[in-house]
Parts: C-alpha cells; sequence; structure tokens
C-alpha cells in the first residue's frame, strides 16, 4: 500500500487487504493491450506507406503533412473531452464505443480514393483515439486493487505504447512487401472486433459514474486550444529541420493555443460541474507527478529526436537502419517499466521515480561525452540505453501515482491529463530539441570557411542539416564540420535533458520520497 505521497506507508492490520486479480481480470488486461497496441501503432505506421500512398492518392506536400499528423493531433485536442466523458458514461461503454468507431474509420481509410478522404478520415480516428485512452486507465483502477498488480499492468500497458510505436514502421514496412497501402489501416480491423466481443465479458463497469453534464463552450476550448499549442510547436520543429522561413507565425500559433488554455482554465473555476476538476492538479502527488511527466518528456523526447537524427546525419544510415538501432533503446525502456513495479513493492513508488529519474539523467551526461563523430555506434546505443532504462522505469510509476491518487469518479479526467501532460512534454521535446540542435549547428559551422569551401557554401550549409549534407556533396571538406555540428548538437541538448530530469528528481525527491522522522502525509 501507498501512502498520499505515494510513498510505502506502514501497513495497518485492521484494514482488509485489496481483493487480488483473479484470471478473468489479466484476460481482461491483455484485451486491453489490443486497442493500446493499434493506438501506438497508428501514430508511426504511415512512415514507410507514404511513397506507396502518395503515388496512389497523389498528395500535395502540404496534405501529405496532414495525412501524418492530424491523428496525433486530434487526440491530444479530444483527451480532456473523453476524459470527463470517461466518468460520466463509464470507462467499459466509451471504450466500446471509441473501438468500434475506431474500426469502422479505419476501414474507411484503407479504401480512401482521395488524399481529402484519407485526412479526413485520420482526423476522425484520431476522435476515436481519444476515447481509449482514458478508459483504458480508467479500467486498470477499477480492475487492480492491490498496489503492485496495478502498478505491473499500468507498465504493461506502457510498454505495450512504446511496442506499438517502435514496430510501427517496420510493420508497415513488411505489409507493404505483399499488400497495397490500405493494409496498414485494415490490421487494426480484427483486434477491435475481439475488444468488442470479448469486452462486455471480461472488462468491468464503474458502479457509480459522474453524472454532469459536458459544457460546450469548455469543450470548444479545450479543444481548440490544445489543437494550436500542439500544433504550433511541431511546426516549430518542422521550420527549425527545413528552415522554413520565419518561426514568428508558428509561435503566435503556441501563444493563441496558450491564451486559449487559459480562457478554458478559467472558464473551469467558475463552472459548477467543470469539464475538468483543477483541483486533480493541486493535490501534491498528482500536481508533483504531472510536472515530473512534462520535464522528462521535454528532456528525454528532444534527446531521442536527436539521436534519430545523429544516426541518419552523422552515421550516414538509412531510415530503415537508423530504425533497426533505435530498438534497443525500446527494448531497454520496456525492461525499465517492467522492472519498476517489483521495486516500488519494496522500495516505495517515489523513491524508484527518484532514482529512475537519476539513473535518467546519469544517462544524458554520458551522452554529452559519447555523442562525438569519432565514437563507434555501439557504444553511444549503451549510452542512450542507459537513458531508456531509467525513463522507462520512472515513467510507468509516474503514471500509476496519477490514476491511483484520482478520486474514483474522476479517474478518466486524471489520464486524461496524464496523457495531456505526455503529448505537450513530446511536442515541447521535439520542437526544443530542434531549436537547440540547430542553434548549435549553425553556431558550429560559422567561421569554418577556407580555401577549399567558401564563406558562401558556409551560410549556405546553415540553413539546415539536410542543406549542409547537400552542399556537402559539392565540398567534401564541408562534410566533416557539418557532422560535428550535428554530433554538437545531440551533445548539448543532452546536457539540457540531464539538468531537466536532475531537476524532476530533486523534486520528486523533496515532495514525494518520505524523510525519516516524517509521516507518510508529510
Amino acid at each position: 500500500m501507498t501512502g498520499p505521497d505515494g510513498t510505502a506507508a506502514r501497513p495497518d492490520r485492521s484494514d482488509p487487504a485489496p481483493d487480488r486479480a483473479t484470471g478473468r481480470q489479466w484476460a481482461g488486461l491483455a484485451l486491453l493491450v489490443l486497442p493500446m497496441l493499434m493506438l501506438s501503432t497508428d501514430l508511426t505506421v504511415l512512415f514507410f506507406a507514404l511513397p506507396t500512398l502518395s503515388a496512389d492518392l497523389d498528395p500535395s506536400a502540404t496534405q501529405v503533412l496532414w495525412i501524418v499528423h492530424v491523428y496525433g493531433f486530434l487526440i491530444a485536442g479530444f483527451l480532456v473531452t473523453m476524459g470527463r466523458l470517461s466518468d460520466r458514461v463509464g470507462p467499459r461503454r466509451l471504450l466500446l464505443i471509441g473501438s468500434t468507431a475506431f474500426a469502422a474509420l479505419s476501414a474507411v481509410a484503407a479504401f480512401s480514393v482521395s488524399a481529402e478522404m484519407l485526412i479526413v478520415a485520420r482526423a476522425l480516428l484520431g476522435i476515436a483515439g481519444a476515447t481509449l485512452m482514458p478508459s483504458l486507465f480508467s479500467l486498470l483502477r477499477l480492475m487492480f486493487h492491490d498496489d503492485g498488480q496495478r502498478r505491473l499492468a499500468i507498465a504493461i500497458m506502457f510498454s505495450a505504447f512504446s511496442t506499438g510505436g517502435a514496430v510501427g514502421p517496420l510493420l508497415g514496412g513488411a505489409l507493404l512487401e505483399y499488400f497495397w497501402w490500405g493494409s496498414v489501416f485494415l490490421i487494426n480491423v480484427p483486434p477491435m472486433l475481439l475488444l468488442l466481443l470479448a469486452g462486455t465479458r471480461l472488462l468491468p463497469e464503474q458502479p457509480g459514474r459522474t453524472d454532469v453534464r459536458l459544457d460546450p463552450t469548455s469543450v470548444v476550448l479545450s479543444v481548440a486550444g490544445m489543437l494550436a499549442v500542439v500544433y504550433g510547436l511541431q511546426e516549430l520543429a518542422a521550420a527549425q529541420e527545413g528552415d522554413a522561413g520565419s518561426v514568428w507565425p508558428d509561435l503566435a500559433v503556441v501563444a493563441a493555443g496558450a491564451a486559449v488554455l487559459a480562457a478554458f482554465v478559467r472558464r473551469q473555476r467558475r463552472l459548477r460541474d467543470p469539464l475538468f476538476d483543477l483541483a486533480l492538479l493541486t493535490g501534491r502527488r498528482t500536481g508533483t507527478a504531472l510536472a515530473t511527466l512534462l520535464l522528462v518528456g521535454v528532456g528525454v523526447v528532444g534527446t531521442f529526436y536527436l539521436f534519430t537524427q545523429y544516426l541518419q546525419w552523422v552515421a550516414g544510415l538509412s531510415p530503415l537502419q537508423a530504425g533497426l538501432w533505435t530498438l534497443p533503446y525500446i527494448v531497454v525502456n520496456i525492461a525499465g517499466a517492467m522492472l519498476a513495479p517489483a521495486l516500488a513493492a519494496r522500495l516505495g513508488p517515489a523513491t524508484v521515480v527518484a532514482a529512475g529519474l537519476a539513473v535518467t539523467a546519469l544517462g544524458a551526461a554520458l551522452l554529452v561525452l559519447a555523442a562525438g563523430t569519432a565514437t563507434p555506434l555501439v557504444p553511444l546505443v549503451v549510452t542512450i540505453c542507459v537513458v531508456a532504462l531509467g525513463q522507462g522505469a520512472a515513467t510507468a510509476l509516474i503514471s500509476d501515482l496519477i490514476i491511483a491518487g484520482a478520486p474514483a469518479g474522476q479517474t478518466g479526467s486524471a489520464a486524461a491529463a496524464q496523457e495531456v501532460g505526455g503529448e505537450l512534454g513530446t511536442a515541447l521535446g521535439v520542437a526544443a530539441g530542434g531549436a537547440v540542435g540547430l542553434l548549435v549547428y549553425r553556431g558550429s559551422l560559422s567561421g569554418t570557411g577556407s580555401d577549399e569551401v567558401p564563406d558562401t557554401a558556409v551560410r549556405a550549409a546553415g540553413a539546415s542539416v539536410h542543406e549542409g549534407i547537400a552542399v556537402a556533396d559539392e565540398f567534401p571538406a564541408l562534410l566533416g564540420p557539418v557532422r560535428d555540428a550535428v554530433a554538437d548538437g545531440l551533445q548539448t541538448y543532452a546536457g539540457v535533458a540531464a539538468f531537466l530530469t536532475a531537476v524532476a528528481a530533486v523534486l520528486v525527491t523533496a515532495v514525494l520520497v518520505r524523510r525519516p522522522g516524517r509521516s507518510a502525509h508529510g
């Protein structure tokens, strides 16, 4: 058992032991893994399918971007609304409704006859996908009452999400060897049908649901604000990668989204039945866990993003080869998540989270030293796997701190807050990693002109890494400085990640880890 701060609390022998899960609950967990896999796979499955898809539907460059990204945008935008809806109608009912829509829309996407039709289908898939995540974590709270078993269940779901995102590109590539591009969507249908057939038997429903109406104005504000922030951050990252002109319009979109979210927060404070109860954020455990999730996302995601760029621009790997070299990171990340529940049973979850964050910071600090152009690839991958181990252990238990700490009638909203924190951390991480990487890249390149490489070529190469590689084809002496500059960007941001995760470790230790002579209630 845990105290309110998430640390191991001394058991009260007068309290009855919580019900332990039976085979039915574990079978239900296996069933819940299916939508989690489909949800995360759909975020990345199109990476290798785009050339084939483009040849068939002939989308414009802008339409290609929307086909890839509109799914994630709409998931982020509708999470808060769907979390509250889960509390209102019940997580099992919302999960089954959302799964039905997800299966039907996957079929529509598979047989799309135009780019516009596919964009609309992907957008609606995102809305359907937003119903799944809050419902899944709410059901885990209902199914697993024992702390250790619940943490293990959350770790399994976390691992399923990581696995789906990692295998998505590989699965898409394998399917395209034998089938047409629509097969990458049709694979969603059989698992969702199995969920619908077995869900009512294996999954429980929340006995007491929240009987409140959804405020339409709050829905509009939350969706518009999240869409603007996530879209603006992603466009900032794309602009930095490709030097697509001024970043001020994208910054304006982010600022507008933040203003809309501020209006959303003000409205929630005035409403009797808010769409999102802000009291969830004021609790010491939940608030600290969400802040930690955001810090870790910004640090680790940005580092991993620059690492993938390093594999291609410095190591010279193809996209498929680079993807295969990231698999050790995914495997170790999952291993950390699966190891965390057993450690939490002995040490307390908050202690394990703090230790995991310390390991993450250590791995990022080692990456500062290792990410040079002269470093062999294997030691570099081993170093970033240290980051993966700590982040996996910490994040799995952070999710448990958030879900378990929420009132029973608000687990859907708590799960939504967790996912919003994760989405913002991811978007901020990619944007910040791209910005820092580009600034360092340009700074490192400046002054590298020589008799062999004129200053005009150096200035052209500074536009972006892609442009730098292209210019180096004409001036081979520039290739070394370009690669050194990319490595410098990764090293610099790894230092940023080490600082952010160390701050998170100190925060968790100070707020959640019980000190000697201090009660669990703090």
